[in-house]
């Protein structure tokens, strides 16, 4: 009997060895038959994306959970400000007075406080300066709504430019985690890009539906608590945070970072030439209350973009820069034809450009900027880009005023065509420099 089993288990091995190691197994020990049936391999598990493997590093989901929270109210706070101070004291005038101070204010504020976190570490440096900022929109409420003189909500408002650049601060994890990673590294600035876009597309949405349908302070109250519970949730992930460097810090981001600064300042006015430019048209068309759906779909575009974009193999900054010329085009042909939908179209395609150029220039901010100062270095460009906001906005407004809407839409093709010729000059200098470090 077990040369009989034998010789079968024998000759089923042979036939289907996949089958056989499946089957039940017997065997003799002592007086006893004891039938055994061995466990099933374990199911093969699909291969994960570039976006599965990002975040199965330990701590990521939890940052950028945190990130995710405290980054949208950057999309909220200048339109909740805006929707507050003219509802309660009747004018745009000074609603749009006092939020271009804090916009000058950040651009002063904002390197400092960046300074700050790369010489002391993110939690030391974020929280209280999430803490001040949070005072300074609550501050901005109470003296909204007891009537308080102007000069209060100018000192309010500008309290506000202390609030962290919670994207710099989330690239900076990203780049310690994956240092020697550049394709994972890639995907997680492409990520970063797509969350930007995504604040800016539900910020303003939110904090229109809330200031309106509830009270109007419900914006601005919103927006703060979502700060500071985001930044709460940021912070307290300690496993994450880049080491603040022990070695002296050498070099200037400014100086480094100088061939840059026209890019992102032309981007700048690209964006918010466009937006002014767009609100104007619509409302024109008699569609003004349709302005902010009209205006997601370039951020939703962007936002589609750059997550694509993570998954692919980078491209050079002029190549970028030389789609994002190209596309920036069409708004203003497609206002020329009078068509909403081939308008919402030209939106659409004109922003799938943008988060990968935005991304690629990121990337040379990463490359350039000194060891040890990067989120000087991220805040830096980032100020360059609320600069060419405000400079395209209000280039815009005059073009509109004297000119009418769709030659405005030439602004933002304009920009994008200054911005290709900075990427050029960047590339050109940055192989001269590097011939001469051949020739030494």
């Amino acid at each position: 009997m077990p040369a009989t089993t034998a010789t079968a288990g024998s000759s089923a091995t042979a036939a289907a060895p996949t089958a056989a190691a499946r089957s039940p197994r017997m065997t003799v020990t002592g007086t006893t038959l004891v039938i055994t049936t061995p466990a099933a391999a374990p199911a093969r598990r699909r291969p994960r994306g570039p976006y599965g493997r990002l975040f199965a590093l330990p701590g990521t989901r939890a940052f950028t959970a945190g990130n995710l929270i405290a980054r949208l109210p950057m999309g909220m706070f200048g339109v909740s400000a805006v929707m507050m101070i003219a509802g309660q004291r009747g004018s745009y005038a000074l609603a749009g007075a006092v939020t271009a101070t804090g916009l000058a204010a950040t651009a002063l504020v904002a390197p400092w406080t960046a300074r700050l976190v790369d010489r002391h570490g993110q939690a030391r440096i974020a929280l209280p300066a999430t803490l001040i900022a949070v005072l300074g929109s609550l501050s901005l409420i109470v003296c909204v709504r007891t009537g308080a003189p102007a000069w209060t909500l100018f000192a309010s408002y500008a309290a506000t430019a202390t609030t962290p650049n919670i994207g710099g601060l989330s690239r900076a994890r990203w780049t310690h985690l994956l240092r020697g990673s550049p394709a994972a590294h890639h995907t997680a600035m492409s990520f970063e890009q797509a969350a930007d876009e995504l604040s800016f597309m539900l910020g303003p949405v939110l904090a229109a539906l809330l200031c309106t349908s509830v009270f109007p302070e419900a914006g601005t109250l919103t927006g703060a608590a979502l700060l500071l519970t985001g930044m709460l949730v940021f912070v307290s992930q300690r496993s994450t945070e880049p080491p603040v460097a022990a070695a002296p810090r050498l070099g200037s981001p400014l100086r480094a970072l100088a061939p840059l600064l026209l890019l992102f300042v032309s981007l700048g006015v690209v964006f918010g030439s466009m937006e002014v430019s767009s609100i104007a048209h619509l409302e024109q068309r008699g569609l003004g209350a349709a302005s902010g759906l009209v205006l997601a779909l370039q951020a939703a575009g962007s936002c589609a973009a750059g997550l694509l974009y993570g998954t692919l193999r980078p491209r050079s900054l002029r190549a970028c820069v030389s789609v994002l010329a190209t596309l920036m085009t069409l708004p203003w042909a497609a206002a020329n034809s009078g068509s909403l939908a081939a308008l919402c179209a030209a939106l659409l395609l004109a922003g799938m450009a943008t988060a990968p150029t935005m991304v690629t220039a990121m990337s040379r901010v990463h490359a350039l900027t000194p060891e040890g100062r990067l989120n000087e270095g991220m805040t830096l460009a980032v100020t360059a880009i609320f600069a060419g906001i405000a400079v395209g906005s209000a280039c815009a407004g005059l073009t509109v005023d004297h000119a009418g809407p769709v030659t405005a839409y030439l602004l933002p093709a304009a920009a994008a065509a200054t911005a290709l010729g900075a990427a050029a000059k960047g590339q050109a200098e940055g192989r001269a420099k590097g011939r001469a470090k051949n020739h030494i």
